[in-house]
């Protein structure tokens, strides 16, 4: 009996040409015996659309050629369905990838995604909003609105976001976190909701993040200066540093005394000054190496 197989592509992701992926994905279907069923996310729809084909085909698995955004999408779509999610790395962020440990070729990451098993996966909700990976408030979120609004992409275009948004620094927000029954109040420059280890830039924000513990960690940095921020891009996270703290929780609120810009996952959500948020626990299955 042959086994279906969705595949969501986002042509647009990352600024790539699909078409030797989609016809690599077309081959390895065909050689393992599943029957595919592509379908190129639009923008407009999409949930609606991939629900409708999941109850059409019913299928094993769906495969997600696209970034963070793309896997997120999806996730959301199946939230109420068993049906585990493979990922083929095609985004602009692929900070999940990353953190999975996906290996670096095509090849191998079809057979993890068609064939490997899985783990259950936690997502993060604020604000009634979904998290699979990192989202912050503070100055990282500054940084993607001007990525997003800028023209350069890629590693330098982040690099040169970074400088001039730490040249045009706002005052430090002072933050109310309420967590473990406990309420602490920080002055922050950036306050990272972490599910998972490390940036899609490589960078580990939160070296103690497991993804499916239960937990997620807030992450808060307290100044920026440009030491810091070197050894956080260079990869050397200071744990034990006075300027930054981190509370591991499963629920936990955050109030702002002004509103500060926020993302989630790589996507700009606006300025906030109260973040409700909670651990949504085995939410979603992945396949992993």
């Amino acid at each position: 009996m042959k086994k279906n197989i969705i595949f969501v592509v986002n042509p647009i992701s990352g600024d790539l040409d699909k078409s030797d992926l989609v016809n690599a994905v077309a081959e390895f279907a065909t050689t393992n015996h599943f029957d595919l069923e592509v379908y190129e996310t639009t923008g407009k729809n999409d949930i609606k659309e991939i629900q409708s084909l999941y109850k059409q085909y019913n299928p094993e698995r769906i495969i997600v050629a696209g970034g963070d955004g793309t896997i997120k999408m999806v996730a959301e779509a199946m939230e109420q369905h068993d049906v585990i999610i493979g990922i083929l790395p095609a985004g602009s962020a692929n900070g999940l990838s990353v953190d999975l440990n996906l290996p670096p070729t095509i090849e191998e990451n079809l057979k993890i995604a068609f064939l490997n098993h899985y783990i259950e996966m936690d997502m993060i909700c604020i604000n009634g909003k979904k998290s699979i990976h990192l989202s912050d408030i503070g100055i990282n979120a500054d940084l993607v609105k001007n990525y997003e609004e800028s023209n350069l992409r890629g590693f330098w275009g982040y690099a040169l976001q970074a400088y001039s948004t730490i040249k045009d620094l706002d005052e430090p927000f002072i933050a109310t976190i309420s967590a473990n029954n406990q309420e602490v109040v920080h002055t922050a420059r950036i306050i990272v909701i972490a599910n998972s280890q490390r940036y899609g830039t490589g960078v580990t924000i939160n070296p103690n993040g497991v993804m499916n513990d239960g937990k997620f960690e807030l992450v808060i940095l307290k100044s920026l200066d440009i030491f810091l921020l070197g050894k956080i891009i260079t990869g050397n996270m200071p744990i034990d540093s006075d300027d930054i703290v981190i509370i591991s929780t499963d629920k936990a609120t955050i109030k702002t005394d002004y509103p500060v810009n926020f993302q989630i996952d790589g996507e700009y959500c606006g300025a906030q000054t109260d973040l409700e948020i909670h651990i949504l626990h085995k939410q979603m299955k992945i396949a992993i190496p």
